[in-house]
């Protein structure tokens, strides 16, 4: 089982959440593009309920927003 779906917390703010495993062990993963060519994996967990926790898509969000400040960062030193 594998299922892709897009996660819109805000506006400014997608998350890519990707659930994959079988009828036993279900996965998820947060992800995003960057540019267009780059996936960027933030975090991901084992599912153990039907619906994902807060802090497990906060964390997410945190993560994403730490890759493109540090990202902005560096090209604006560039």
């Amino acid at each position: 089982m594998s299922t892709i779906r897009t996660l819109t917390i805000n506006f400014d703010s997608i998350i890519i959440d990707v659930i994959f495993g079988d009828n036993f062990m279900i996965y998820r993963v947060f992800c995003c593009f960057d540019q267009g060519r780059l996936v960027v994996l933030f975090n991901g967990f084992q599912k153990k309920t039907r619906k994902t926790p807060k802090e497990e898509i906060d964390r997410a969000m945190r993560l994403k927003d730490e890759y493109f400040n540090l990202k902005r960062q560096k090209n604006d030193n560039v």
